[in-house]
């Protein structure tokens, strides 16, 4: 420990008030710990998020064991505690907006407990991100322990994948190729083990990118939900962080700006989830670190796709597992990369991932070389003009390479509900060539959700069309793909830009200009826009309206105004007065 280092639990368990110590003890002799046991030791907080609901997260109601047993033999004393959870499945009409409100709940609880150190455990989308915004916050040592992906399902013979593959046999049930017998026993097939997604979605693209962040120990992003190296990290990580709280080695050391521009350059490599454009921005935020969306363009240009792995290729999570996962990649990878940020285990990134490791001929097939990538094109897009003054994302390596300069006649959705009951319509005035604009599902609309990735109209789908342009201010699944343009900022609910297109409107795309534009007049825009009339807000109470209130829009990270400090001064963490109870 170090010489002028004093725990923050002491403040509670050994103070100079007698009254206060007598409090604390007596109440922790309620729940049958012993002072004797836990005074003078680092009291780590164990973060728990499962539930019920939580497919991913639900493996931590068993690991969590192995993680006190992991702080025990390190000499410190675990508590474990609960959150809120985030099961991306079924949190309506988005996760995003209680990502934040996970933040916060941990943020809170560390501030207001006896905690020295922290452990998150985490797995499901927003899970991830949540947890990393509420360490940030607090800059008390903290690891993130996954859960892990869930198994491929086998069906027809055929392995399937949870997320990516739902996508692409939903399409093929639309176009009338399957039947209602296969759908059902596709059902039954795809989801067949607890954890994350077996694709690098959003789940598996952050737990990644916290690995390259030093917020989770080398080689433990990628293990599956049912190895049995899942219990062996969770006791690792029990162990690290006790030594983590003596080294006081807290995130705002690792979490530096190199060390975030070294994980938006994996995120390129890796095929990762547009997702973490948002995270990333909304991490870095709480330490009082900008990164504005033009960022993830200049870092990912010339980062090519080295994981040929769902959604951007055609592998699974066990097989990046079994051909070396992260350490591969980011072995691969580190020639490109600031080498002296330092990982979880007081090393540099050079010292941890640049050991040798073997490689075959099946492992190249999974993770490739900066030399000879899997696609030349990766990384993100950042696309500008007069639909998206602020930044609209896309995945390059998602896109269908014909659709890189496409030009077209907008087809337009008002809101979700509108965009459902007319998409699949014989009566749609819609072809191959036309551009699919869906408005008010951004932040302060919707909280965000997942509707970007509008889906291909049935009339098509049956004449074998697969992709086509589509603009939206949401967000799609990190399990996705296509020639999909997301996060449209300032969103429509506000007055941005999106909100005047029409039926037969030309939009021109051309992704390696980075542009996005309405080809009309600039006094036409100006006239529409004049004569636009804000939607009335769905929510006047809750959470949800204090959401709507103070969320920034998607290219500043959708974090709440009244989270993020404007410098890093700001981001200083306040402690609580220890006083009576």
């Amino acid at each position: 420990m170090q010489a002028n280092y004093k725990l923050r639990s002491r403040e509670w368990f050994n103070n100079e008030n007698a009254e206060l110590t007598f409090q604390h003890r007596s109440a922790m002799r309620a729940m049958g710990h012993n002072p004797d046991s836990f005074v003078g030791k680092p009291i780590i907080g164990i973060f728990n998020a499962w539930n019920d609901f939580n497919s991913c997260n639900y493996p931590h109601k068993e690991l969590v064991e192995y993680v006190k047993r992991g702080v025990l033999l390190a000499g410190g004393y675990p508590i474990e505690m609960h959150t809120i959870s985030t099961p991306a499945d079924f949190m309506k009409p988005s996760d995003l907006l209680y990502r934040n409100l996970l933040s916060m709940d941990i943020e809170e609880s560390i501030r207001s407990q006896p905690i020295d150190g922290v452990v998150l455990l985490c797995e499901c989308d927003k899970t991830v991100p949540a947890q990393l915004m509420g360490a940030a916050s607090c800059d008390l040592p903290t690891l993130q322990l996954a859960a892990g992906h869930r198994s491929s399902g086998s069906f027809q013979g055929k392995k399937v994948n949870y997320g990516t593959d739902l996508w692409k046999y939903s399409d093929d049930y639309k176009a009338g190729l399957f039947s209602e017998k296969d759908w059902n026993e596709l059902e039954k097939s795809i989801s067949c083990s607890l954890g994350g997604c077996p694709v690098m979605g959003t789940a598996s693209t952050m737990k990644s990118l916290s690995e390259m962040l030093g917020m989770m120990l080398p080689g433990t992003s990628s293990i599956p939900a049912t190895h049995a190296h899942r219990k062996v990290a969770a006791e690792s990580t029990g162990i690290r962080i006790v030594e983590m709280v003596r080294e006081q080695l807290t995130p705002s050391k690792l979490m530096t700006m190199e060390a975030f521009s070294n994980a938006i350059k994996l995120a390129a490599a890796i095929g990762g989830s547009t997702n973490a454009t948002i995270h990333l921005t909304a991490i870095a935020g709480r330490l009082g670190i900008r990164i504005p969306i033009e960022t993830y363009a200049e870092l990912t240009a010339d980062i090519p796709l080295i994981v040929n792995l769902q959604p951007s290729g055609m592998h699974s999570m066990d097989d990046f597992f079994n051909a070396g996962g992260l350490q591969r990649v980011v072995q691969k990878l580190l020639p490109l990369l600031n080498t002296d940020c330092l990982g979880c285990t007081g090393e540099t990134i050079e010292q941890i991932y640049g050991r040798e490791m073997w490689e075959n001929e099946a492992s190249s097939e999974v993770i490739s070389s900066i030399a000879e990538p899997f696609k030349d094109k990766s990384g993100f897009a950042i696309l500008k003009g007069n639909i998206s003054p602020h930044g609209a994302v896309i995945k390059k390596s998602a896109v269908s390479p014909e659709l890189f300069e496409h030009r077209g006649q907008a087809v337009v959705f008002e809101n979700y509900l509108d965009m459902l009951a007319r998409i699949d319509s014989d009566d749609l005035d819609v072809d191959a060539s036309s551009v699919l604009v869906l408005k008010h599902c951004g932040p302060v609309a919707m909280g965000m959700p997942e509707w970007g990735s509008i889906p291909i109209p049935a009339k098509l789908l049956k004449l074998g069309i697969r992709d086509m342009v589509r603009i939206s201010d949401g967000r799609m699944s990190g399990t996705s793909y296509g020639a999909v343009i997301l996060h449209v900022s300032p969103e429509s609910a506000i007055g941005g830009p999106l909100a005047i297109i029409r039926n037969g409107d030309w939009i021109e795309l051309d992704i390696e200009a980075s542009s996005l534009n309405l080809m009309l007049q600039e006094e036409e825009i100006a006239a529409r826009l004049a004569e636009w009339i804000a939607p009335e807000p769905q929510h006047t109470r809750g959470y949800p309206r204090l959401f709507a209130d103070h969320t920034l829009q998607a290219h500043e990270g959708c974090d709440l105004d009244i989270l993020r400090p404007t410098n890093k001064q700001e981001a200083v963490f306040v402690p609580p007065i220890v006083g009576r109870g």
